[in-house]
């Protein structure tokens, strides 16, 4: 089976650096062209089921990545919902730093033993991910194709479960907005990571835009 697991375009958020977690903040102008981009991209691409997180962002970049043709197929699970980072949604990153600095530059050195204020850890968000994963993977065929949309972090844990690497080096591979990432494999516990965020749909080799918050 193939699995193209994407992450949701640029929201506002996204681009102020401001934390947005759980918080429903819906795509910018920005976001949307980045997720027609994407369906553009994947027009002719057999797609044989689609998954989504709830939140609107992820939900419309799947949409628009699907097609209108194609919506109807699309479901979701609360499984793939962004970490929730508790008292840190709504705030900048700078004002994290004044209120929270410690945590945050954890956050940054060792995120894997950071818990959210009020929220959860990276590990939280595994336990919770990797069997929405597992479970939308379930009686894929071999010639299969799914579709995942899901946020930074969800993508990063799950990638990090199938690269065989720990949630410490998290930070050392990137999800940009509406990136691809194609996995293949008999099942979930066997897949080969065979391209990681390739955002070439809307982005140049060197163009990706760095956010400052999640």
């Amino acid at each position: 089976m193939k699995i193209l697991l994407a992450r949701h375009g640029e929201t506002p958020w996204n681009a102020e650096g401001r934390y947005q977690g759980q918080e429903d903040i819906a795509l910018s102008p920005i976001g949307e062209a980045q997720a027609e981009a994407l369906g553009r991209r994947l027009h002719d691409t057999r797609i044989d089921r689609a998954v989504s997180s709830p939140l609107s962002r992820a939900r419309r970049t799947a949409e628009l990545a699907l097609g209108a043709e194609r919506t109807a197929m699309l479901t979701t699970d609360a499984g793939l919902m962004e970490i929730a980072h508790g008292t840190w949604e709504g705030l900048l990153a700078s004002e994290i730093r004044e209120r929270d600095g410690e945590r945050l530059q954890m956050w940054r050195d060792a995120p894997h033993d950071v818990l959210m204020p009020e929220g959860e850890s990276l590990q939280h968000v595994l336990d919770r991910a990797w069997p929405a994963f597992a479970r939308v993977c379930e009686g894929l065929g071999d010639d299969d194709t799914l579709l995942i949309v899901a946020h930074d972090a969800v993508n990063r844990v799950i990638l990090c479960r199938i690269l065989g690497i720990p949630l410490s080096r998290l930070w050392t591979f990137r999800q940009a907005p509406t990136t691809l990432n194609l996995l293949e494999g008999p099942d979930a516990d066997h897949l080969d990571v065979v391209r990681l965020n390739d955002c070439s749909h809307h982005t140049g080799l060197f163009g990706e835009a760095v956010h400052r918050a999640l």
